[in-house]
């Protein structure tokens, strides 16, 4: 590990180095008084992550014990990987397992590209006014709960009084189609339903990466004869790349994960069979049968999966030459 301290004063021996670190820790001190503003914006941040992010870590010694709710945490039997044998044994596991890392795959291969097409879309409107319209209008669905959203859907896809299939019945002559007790509609109502209400959402950081490209680069493209189309390939693309491949390691972050309220609010006893995933599977075991030991070893190989893709997917990033998250 490179020091922190000049090679020079390394080689003046111990009083040098410890007049550096004297100076060092001086120098902080200075920058903490000068910005303790800025500092003090962070404790509610520092604080948040601390009480509900690390301090539940603790908790996860639960999953190599019989934990009892009379007996606490500490006080319950040591069962060492008896849940975790459970875990791979069960039938259930493996569907949701399946479930899950379908779905995120769905979302991954048609969802992530949609925010990065639609800035493209709105980098090239002119007129603000109506670039702030759509901008508005692609982002209002992010602020409104799924449960909402999710009585939207429902209402749309009903097959006798639902839009789509009116539209499908009196234009197309198509029988209505029962698409949330469809199982093989299911995943595409589930995948389309996230896009609509994410993608506006996500078109906010690429924006913002698109302003900082130099306009001076479009100016030469422009001179070198480059049309729209060539513009956005060779200049704007290569300007958001980082952007995109910082997104890219936390989207698989979370492809041990889909969200509760979403498939909650969609699913029922008819699409079970791709509907139950890690998320509705934990609620339904761990808190409604009380199988607490059972289900944290669950998240417990869902947090070590999950870390496994962020780390592997950084270093691959990094080989292409992009910085990564570390």
């Amino acid at each position: 590990m490179q020091s922190k301290f000049p090679a020079a004063v390394q080689a003046g021996g111990p009083v040098k180095a410890e007049h550096a670190r004297t100076l060092f820790r001086k120098t902080a001190w200075k920058r903490l008084k000068r910005d303790k503003a800025l500092y003090a914006m962070l404790i509610p941040v520092v604080s948040f992550y601390l009480l509900f992010k690390y301090a539940p870590m603790g908790g996860e010694i639960i999953a190599f014990k019989n934990f009892r709710l009379m007996d606490g945490i500490w006080g319950s039997e040591w069962a060492g990987l008896k849940h975790f044998r459970l875990l791979f044994d069960s039938v259930d596991f493996w569907r949701v397992l399946r479930n899950t890392l379908l779905l995120n795959v769905y979302s991954l291969f048609f969802g992530f590209p949609v925010p990065i097409v639609l800035a493209l879309l709105l980098n090239e409107v002119d007129k603000e006014w109506y670039k702030r319209i759509i901008q508005n209008l692609l982002y209002v669905p992010h602020f409104i709960s799924w449960v909402v959203l999710g009585g939207i859907i429902v209402a749309m896809l009903s097959p006798s009084t639902g839009v789509i299939n009116m539209v499908l019945k009196n234009i197309f002559h198509v029988e209505p189609v029962y698409f949330m007790a469809d199982s093989s509609w299911w995943p595409v109502v589930y995948t389309l339903s996230s896009i609509w209400r994410e993608a506006g959402w996500g078109t906010i950081l690429y924006l913002a990466a698109m302003a900082s490209i130099d306009p001076q680069l479009y100016e030469a493209a422009k001179i070198d004869g480059a049309n729209k189309l060539r513009q956005i390939w060779h200049v704007t693309l290569p300007g958001i790349r980082g952007t995109i491949a910082i997104l890219l390691i936390l989207r698989m972050g979370q492809m041990m994960d889909v969200g509760l309220e979403q498939t909650l609010v969609l699913q029922n006893n008819s699409v079970l069979d791709v509907a139950d995933v890690i998320s509705t599977y934990v609620y339904r075991v761990g808190l409604q049968n009380m199988s607490y030991s059972y289900t944290t070893a669950l998240g417990l190989f869902q947090s070590v999966i999950g870390l496994i893709l962020v780390v592997s997917v950084n270093r691959l990033i990094r080989s292409f030459g992009e910085k990564g998250l570390w």
